[in-house]
C-alpha cells in the first residue's frame, strides 16, 4: 500500500470508493446515509489542489499485464479551530479490515505534527461500529461539550441541517 496525494483523474474512483464504503450503512439502518451522494468532482478537486486530500493505493495489473496503483481508500482533511480536521475517509469494502483507514489517518498525524499542528478532529457517527469505536482504537478520544470548538461546533450544525443528527454524533480529537 502507498499514500500519495490524488491524480485529478482519480477523483471520480475516489466517488466510486465512498459509494461502495457507504454500502455498509444499509447494514446498520441508515440507508440514507448510503444513499447520500460524495462530494462533487470540483470539490474534491479543490481538496486536491490544496494538497488536503490523499489515497491508500493498492497495486493492480492490467490485462496487458503493466502494474499501476489503484486508489482503495481516501482522505480529505480541512483546517478547523487551528487543526486538520478528517472531513472524509472511505475505504473501499474490498480493501476494509487491514490497516488501510489507519494507515491513512497515521499518515494525515505525520502532516500535522510536520506542520506544528496539535491535533487531528473529525465527527462521527457514535453507535455506528466502524465509526467512533473504530477512531478511538486509533488514538481519538470523545469531546465534551465544553471542549468543542467553534469551528467544529459550526461543522455539526451543518450537519445537523443536511440531516445527520437523526442519529447520534460526536466530536472527537487525537493529539499529534
Amino acid at each position: 500500500m502507498r499514500i500519495r496525494p490524488p491524480q485529478p483523474a482519480e477523483l471520480p474512483l475516489l466517488q466510486d470508493v465512498e459509494r461502495a464504503a457507504g454500502e455498509r450503512f444499509r447494514e446498520v439502518g441508515m440507508a440514507e446515509i448510503a444513499a447520500d451522494e460524495p462530494l462533487p468532482l470540483d470539490e474534491l478537486e479543490i481538496y486536491r489542489r490544496n494538497g488536503r486530500a490523499w489515497v491508500a493505493t493498492a497495486p493492480s495489473r492490467s490485462p496487458e499485464g503493466s502494474e499501476s496503483d489503484v486508489p482503495v481508500a481516501y482522505l480529505l482533511a480541512d483546517r478547523i479551530d487551528g487543526n486538520l480536521h478528517v472531513e472524509q475517509v472511505s475505504v473501499h469494502p474490498a480493501a476494509a479490515r487491514r490497516g488501510v483507514g489507519r494507515a491513512l489517518l497515521e499518515h494525515l498525524a505525520s502532516v500535522a505534527r510536520a506542520a506544528g499542528i496539535p491535533a487531528l478532529t473529525l465527527t462521527t457517527f457514535a453507535d455506528v461500529p466502524w465509526n467512533a469505536s473504530y477512531y478511538e482504537r486509533c488514538g481519538f478520544r470523545v469531546l465534551a461539550a465544553d471542549e468543542i470548538t467553534p469551528e467544529l461546533r459550526a461543522v455539526r450544525e451543518q450537519e445537523a441541517a443536511h440531516g445527520l443528527d437523526r442519529w447520534p454524533r460526536v466530536c472527537m480529537r487525537r493529539e499529534v
